[in-house]
This record gives C-alpha cells, sequence and structure tokens, in this order.
C-alpha cells in the first residue's frame, strides 16, 4: 500500500489522514469531506467558520503519558452526529500514524462493539502504516473496561490517572 495523506476507514464517509490531508482544499473537496477532527494544536484552515466544515480539536500531544481517554467519548460522539447526519469526516493528526489512529480505532469499538485489538485491525487495513504510541493502545483497552464513559466518576478512569499522576510526578514531568 502507498503511503498516502489521507485514507478511506469507511468507504466515503470516514477518513483517516495526515496534517496535509486537512490543510489540503483538493483532498477536502474530493472526498467531500464535512467534518473534521483534528487530534493535535497545529492550525489548519477549516477553522475558519467561512469554510463551511464543521471541527473539532482534541489538543493532545503523542507522548505514552498523554490523557487521551477521557477525550474518547466526545470524540465518537462528534463522529457520529456527523454520520448520522449524512456527512463525511476526517480524523487527523500530524501524521495520521498515532492519535487520530486511536480516536478512529475508538470510534469502531464504541459504535461495533469490537475490542482494540479488531478496531486497530480494522483501522490497518485502511492505513497500514498506522502506530498509536503504547500509551494510547493502552487507553483503548481502558476505553472498553470503562464502558465507554471514562470521567471522574469511573473508578477504573480514577485509578488508571491515579497512578499516571504518581509516574509523572515521580518523573519529574508534573
Amino acid at each position: 500500500m502507498v503511503w498516502r495523506n489521507i485514507n478511506a476507514v469507511i468507504e466515503n464517509r470516514l477518513f483517516l489522514g495526515n496534517i496535509m490531508a486537512a490543510r489540503s482544499t483538493r483532498s477536502l473537496t474530493e472526498n467531500r469531506i464535512t467534518h473534521i477532527l483534528s487530534v493535535c494544536s497545529d492550525p489548519i484552515p477549516a477553522e475558519v467558520p467561512v469554510g463551511g466544515i464543521y471541527h473539532k480539536r482534541i489538543s493532545v500531544e503523542d507522548v505514552d503519558y498523554a490523557d487521551l481517554l477521557i477525550h474518547l467519548p466526545s470524540a465518537c460522539h462528534f463522529i457520529d452526529q456527523a454520520l448520522r447526519s449524512g456527512g463525511v469526516v476526517l480524523v487527523h493528526c500530524v501524521q495520521g500514524i498515532s492519535r487520530s489512529a486511536a480516536v478512529v480505532a475508538a470510534y469502531l469499538m464504541w459504535s461495533r462493539r469490537v475490542n482494540s485489538t479488531q478496531a486497530l485491525e480494522m483501522v490497518r487495513t485502511a492505513r497500514d502504516h498506522i502506530w498509536p504510541n503504547p500509551g494510547f493502545q493502552e487507553q483503548l483497552v481502558l476505553l472498553e473496561l470503562c464502558q465507554y464513559a471514562p470521567g471522574p466518576s469511573n473508578g477504573i478512569y480514577v485509578k488508571w490517572r491515579t497512578q499516571l499522576d504518581h509516574k509523572l510526578r515521580a518523573a519529574g514531568l508534573r
């Protein structure tokens, strides 16, 4: 498979790509993108309201200790609402390999009730060079264990987050 800026995970409905895909009016137009979910802090033209594209941002770094888990339910709902309204979604990060792949896998887990391994394989079938970092892979497993509702009232999430914060303090990262 050729490395591309954008790949269809659900044919003509859900795309996974990199920052170049999100910045390319050609890619957006050719694929009829109506919604963009950015899983990075890099700006893209769709953030300008006159672009006519709905946009949501999850500003998370691609590091093992970043808490992507807390954002996954809102990401899944954004994708689901877009698809239900007839929209076409692009989920992207900088390289389209780790953060955005984890979010698309989370959506497949949530919408199809498959486990993280199955979801990642589905994503890898569409875009063979994905590789979510180990922290995000762990968080996909936790998403299922949290019954797709991580947050301050979920004991599994709280325990994981407390352990993570302790490790980060011990490493001098917090």
